[in-house]
């Protein structure tokens, strides 16, 4: 027997092919190169079906950056919700877990990150008319941290949205300085997002 799909379930499919392809051609073309109609091209839909997921170019961009915030934190997650103690073992596994994730996320989706916000500065305008979906997006974020940490009886040691907006600041810069320099910058940031989390 075929399942039917719902509206519900037939607009998320179509949301994340929409995302699936907003990354990959963010990441070919960067972000101010890259186009509403590239993006629909690449998904297999028109630019209207973006439309009636999400109100710009930029608004896109920022449910490709929620959605990787997600997965990265979700890793960091699933090792300590196993850990009885976060010690070197802990410490050096959430560190290769991150570097593997940003290995295939690559670097050039890192630098995508600080091209977005290079462009908000030079950009007023639509620095104000995203303003609102990229606190939802950090408010979210720090949402879905603070469940994560309570699953496990963690607690968070300054306010989860301080937590959420310093991992979104950070991360692009970790990846791309450690590979310009060539030294691992995860274990001494982890270290750092560890010493504000209180766990059991």
């Amino acid at each position: 027997m075929v399942e039917r799909w719902t509206v519900e379930r037939r607009l998320e499919h179509t949301r994340s092919l929409l995302l699936d392809a907003a990354e990959a051609v963010f990441a070919e073309k960067g972000f101010t190169a890259a186009t509403l109609d590239d993006i629909a091209r690449t998904a297999g839909y028109t630019k209207g079906a973006i439309y009636k997921h999400f109100s710009a170019k930029e608004d896109l961009f920022l449910a490709v950056s929620d959605r990787y915030w997600r997965r990265y934190f979700d890793t960091f997650a699933e090792v300590l919700s196993a850990a009885t103690q976060v010690g070197t073992r802990e410490l050096d596994e959430i560190a290769q877990r991150w570097r593997q994730l940003s290995t295939d996320r690559g670097a050039d989706q890192a630098a995508l990150g600080l091209e977005f916000t290079l462009y908000l500065l030079r950009n007023p305008e639509a620095r104000e008319r995203v303003e609102a979906k990229r606190f939802e997006v950090a408010e979210a974020l720090a949402k879905f941290i603070a469940e994560g940490l309570e699953k496990i009886g963690g607690t968070l040691l300054i306010p989860p949205l301080t937590f959420a907006r310093i991992l979104i600041t950070t991360t692009d810069s970790v990846v791309l300085g450690s590979q310009l320099d060539d030294i691992d910058l995860y274990r001494p940031t982890i270290e750092m997002y560890v010493s504000a989390i209180k766990l059991p």
